[in-house]
């Protein structure tokens, strides 16, 4: 049975590492939009000019960026946490909503100061904590996150880690995996939603959704369709969707790779569902994922993956899919699989129509919607 929310008008504070649409961004937009016109949301973005998803944010929802918050970022001091908690009590927010370890010291300066009710989000590792994460980053989440209400991971992964190094109770971890509307998936994209982009008479096209930064090793993906194209003698092109400070190092890896004049970098598009169906092969070459929004995406629109081993990957995509996932470091592999994908066209239906399968009855937005309605019910009812 669900939780019954507080009447009209809740306000719940967002307090987010970047905002900057990414996939933790893009599905806080997507419970913004669907939770209705009973919510006013205030947002803060430990970068504060990382504020891109704000776009996507439906014209009915009562959102705003803050820009006069306490600076979430920086070194922490007792002054920085009180002032945060401050701001938090003087904006009678009914929920605080914080995402990932840059917005930790929201979590601590409101158990310290504002003690209101707390739901903190994480969704996985930059490339500083790919491999080890950092001693010192594992002890603040355990002295921080006893104040909150529920603690919510996407992956399996993650869940491990909260209950093991992070020491969270299983009452406090919620594990909701990532949802997507499937049905905008199910039709294909208009032509000319990706700028500079025609499809050409036989040729396969690799494509990626992703923001531009070092932990989706961007430059691997370019190289492993470089080898690809060497192996198998079909006409391929790359696309990579997104932006990022990491554009100007693709490049350079593509012109090393000699496949710079195969590459597309369109850049930010905001409606996947309007680019996606236009690959033939979606590929993720990430160092660290938990569980990728892009790749259910993908799954939705019909394609098969080839990707690294990172995260819940290899368990999100279809048990015939799971062959074409690589060890996060053996790139030469990730090409072998590539160029096997690019050259069966066969293989591709096969592997598209059971991840289209699998994200229909697994991964529905509603369910997700449902649950996350409920944990943040759950918390406000702890008033």
């Amino acid at each position: 049975m669900s939780v019954t929310l507080p009447p009209s008008r809740t306000r719940l504070l967002h307090l987010h590492s970047t905002f900057d649409l990414g996939g933790k961004e893009a599905r806080a937009v997507r419970l913004m939009n669907a939770l209705g016109d009973g919510f006013v949301h205030d947002i803060v973005s430990a970068v504060p000019e990382a504020v891109g998803a704000a776009r996507q944010i439906a014209a009915h929802v009562d959102a705003r960026v803050l820009r006069d918050f306490p600076p979430l970022a920086g070194r922490l001091t007792p002054a920085k946490l009180k002032a945060i908690g401050t701001a938090i009590t003087r904006g009678h927010y009914d929920l605080v909503l914080t995402y990932n370890w840059g917005a930790l010291d929201g979590v601590m300066a409101n158990r310290l100061f504002a003690h209101r009710p707390l739901v903190h989000h994480e969704d996985g590792f930059n490339d500083d904590e790919a491999v080890r994460q950092k001693p010192a980053r594992i002890l603040y989440r355990r002295l921080a996150l006893p104040s909150a209400a529920a603690l919510v991971v996407p992956s399996q992964v993650l869940e491990r880690i909260a209950l093991g190094p992070w020491k969270q109770p299983r009452r406090r971890v919620v594990r909701v995996p990532n949802g997507i509307d499937s049905a905008l998936f199910s039709e294909p994209p208009p032509a000319g939603s990706i700028p500079g982009f025609e499809r050409r008479e036989g040729e396969v096209v690799v494509g990626t959704l992703a923001g531009l930064r070092k932990v989706k090793n961007l430059p691997r993906l370019v190289r492993a369709f470089a080898a690809a194209t060497r192996i198998v003698s079909v006409p391929a092109r790359l696309v990579i969707v997104g932006e990022g400070p990491e554009r100007e190092a693709i490049l350079a890896a593509a012109t090393e790779a000699g496949v710079a004049d195969r590459l597309l970098m369109p850049g930010f598009l905001g409606r996947p569902e309007t680019c996606v169906g236009h690959f033939d092969i979606f590929a993720l070459s990430s160092d660290s994922e938990q569980f990728p929004l892009s790749l259910v995406e993908a799954m939705a629109a019909g394609l098969p993956a080839v990707a690294t081993d990172v995260g819940d990957v290899r368990a999100i995509v279809s048990e015939r899919n799971r062959p074409m996932i690589a060890r996060a470091d053996d790139d030469m592999t990730l090409g072998r699989l590539l160029a096997r994908m690019i050259g069966d066209p066969l293989l591709r239906a096969e592997l598209g129509a059971a991840n289209r399968a699998r994200a229909i009855a697994e991964y529905d937005e509603a369910v997700m919607v449902e649950r996350y309605r409920d944990i943040y019910a759950g918390a406000m009812d702890t008033i």
